[in-house]
Parts: structure tokens; C-alpha cells; sequence
């Protein structure tokens, strides 16, 4: 008998377009390792921030970044990433980072240093025997892996998104962050060609979590 394909599931939206929620409950159903990118930008500009650079001295930014030591952490079905031998804790949510991480995250360089780093989690998965990956972010389906099994964008009215960051407890300029992570020249914020696109707007997370899970059953299925 063949062995089963590794399946590869891109995610992508604005924040608290329901895209974790949504990519740990897959994770959870059909053994995927579960990556969110969003947190390695996060982590990564508390670590500049940390360091005291700021994204407007490109310099600097450049040279932090081709220091920095990249690793990968498996908490349960998560990747995580290491800094230095590190996993970053609380303040990748820090208002701070908040404030910054579209900033650091339009940065050209700094997107190309991740670009293989991420890929190579599909390997990682594989290697620790994971039914497949399930990849969270803004660029996945149409930059990471642009030919994965399955393409979604999540989006959902900012309002309604705003109201969901404030239930969590957290500060986000969802307005702000959309406006930079669509314009920015490197690997802009879309809905790419031939992806699933879902308006979590007025839906349930279950709702989302099953539209896409028939759609991978199916495709598991015909294996």
C-alpha cells in the first residue's frame, strides 16, 4: 500500500480573522504540525526591539538579522521558534511589538531570512511523523507554498475583528496593520488566485473549521 501524502494546508488573513483558532482546531483533527508565522515576527521584532533597532535603519536591521540563530522548539502538535536557543515568551504581545511588527515584517531582507526557515518546517514535520502541515500567515499560499494542497484566506469586517482582539484582552491597530500588511512591496497581504476565500464575519469557528475539513476528508480520502 502507498504510503498516505503528506498534506500541506496555507492559511492566511488579517488579524483576528480567525486563522489560529481555526489552523490549531485542524491541527488537532488530522495530526498536523501546526505553525504560526505571525508569532515569528512577533518574536523576531521583540528580539530587534530588544536589541534596539529600529525598522527604519535598514543597516542595522540587516545585520541583526544575519546574526540571529534560528531554531525550531515542538511544543505538543506546535513549532515554535528559537532565538538563540530560546523560544520567546509574553512579550511578542507586548504593545510594543504590536506597534512595530508591520513595520519590521515589510522588510524585504528580514522576509527573505525566514523565506527557507519556514519551508523547512514541512520537513520537520515530516521527520516527527505528522499527517501534515497546517501553516498560519499572511503570505503563506502565496509565497511560502504557493502550490500547497489547500489555499485559504480568512477575512472578516474590521470592526467585527477589533471587537474580537479587545475580548482577548489585547491591544491591535487592526485598521493600521491591514493598510501596511497589504502595501508593502514584499509579499503583500492577499487573497491569492485560486485560494478558498471564507468571510468569518458572521460564522462560527466550528462553521470555518468544517467547511475546510470536508474539504480535506475528501481529498484524504481519494488517497
Amino acid at each position: 500500500m502507498a504510503p498516505s501524502p503528506f498534506i500541506i494546508v496555507a492559511i492566511d488573513g488579517g488579524a483576528a480573522s480567525g486563522k489560529s483558532s481555526s489552523s490549531r482546531t485542524l491541527s488537532e483533527r488530522f495530526n498536523f504540525l501546526h505553525v504560526d508565522t505571525g508569532s515569528f515576527y512577533r518574536a523576531i521584532t521583540a528580539e530587534l526591539l530588544r536589541l534596539g533597532v529600529k525598522p527604519d535603519d535598514l543597516p542595522a536591521v540587516r545585520r541583526a538579522v544575519g546574526a540571529l540563530r534560528l531554531g525550531t522548539h515542538l511544543r505538543g502538535r506546535s513549532a515554535e521558534m528559537e532565538i538563540g536557543g530560546r523560544v520567546a515568551g509574553d512579550e511578542i504581545r507586548s504593545r510594543e511589538v504590536n506597534d512595530q511588527v508591520s513595520h519590521f515584517a515589510a522588510i524585504p531582507e528580514l522576509r527573505a531570512a525566514l523565506l527557507s526557515y519556514q519551508r523547512g518546517l514541512a520537513d520537520v514535520g515530516r521527520a516527527h511523523g505528522f499527517r501534515g502541515l497546517v501553516m498560519e500567515g499572511r503570505d503563506i499560499g502565496s509565497v511560502i507554498f504557493p502550490d500547497a494542497d489547500f489555499r485559504f484566506f480568512l477575512h472578516a469586517d474590521p470592526v467585527e475583528r477589533e471587537r474580537r482582539r479587545a475580548g482577548q484582552g489585547q491591544h491591535d491597530q487592526i485598521r493600521e496593520r491591514d493598510r501596511l500588511d497589504s502595501s508593502r512591496k514584499a509579499s503583500p497581504l492577499t487573497c491569492p488566485t485560486g485560494a478558498t476565500s471564507i468571510d468569518t464575519t458572521d460564522v462560527s469557528l466550528d462553521q470555518v473549521v468544517e467547511q475546510m475539513s470536508a474539504m480535506i476528508t475528501a481529498r484524504l480520502g481519494q488517497a
